[in-house]
């Protein structure tokens, strides 16, 4: 009972302080040198050209679905015929579905381009400038070298 407790207690505490022992040995033995970064990755969706084009795309294609509904609502508004109305509303509703999701599904690959090319920007810019670890500026509390400004410069 108690005494294959404590044993046991005895048992886990020798492992945990004997593991612990080992990993800082190996920790000290392994002198690997790392040099942290932190980027303000924002900056760089902001300053990316690619995320920009696709904000105008963006833009213009939600002009372009605000005049098809205008004219589609006006198509609607004219029809008398309560079935022929509801056949219209039917027909429209669909369109504006299709044109939503076709949209969606061509930003998201946008998207995932951008992002792609965002994160190979920062691989490489980080490699090149000697940093092993990179992390977003909000994960950072302390120390790390902020490489967001060559960053910016290398996505533009």
């Amino acid at each position: 009972g108690v005494k294959m407790d404590r044993i046991k207690t005895i048992a886990v505490i020798s492992c945990a302080f004997i593991l612990g022992f080992s990993i800082n040995n190996f920790a000290i033995s392994s002198n690997i040198q790392y040099k942290v970064a932190k980027v303000d990755v924002q900056k760089l969706i902001a300053a990316s050209p690619q995320i920009n084009a696709l904000k105008k795309e963006q833009d213009k294609k939600a002009i372009e679905i605000q005049k098809w509904a205008a004219n589609a609502q006006a198509q609607i508004n004219k029809e008398n015929d309560k079935n022929k109305k509801a056949e219209l509303i039917k027909k429209y509703d669909k369109q504006f579905k299709d044109k939503m999701k076709l949209n969606a599904t061509a930003t998201q690959k946008k998207l995932d381009a951008a992002e792609a090319l965002i994160n190979k920007t920062i691989e490489t810019k980080a490699k090149a400038l000697g940093y092993n670890l990179v992390f977003a500026k909000g994960v950072v509390l302390y120390g790390a070298d902020d490489i967001t400004a060559e960053l910016v410069k290398a996505i533009k």
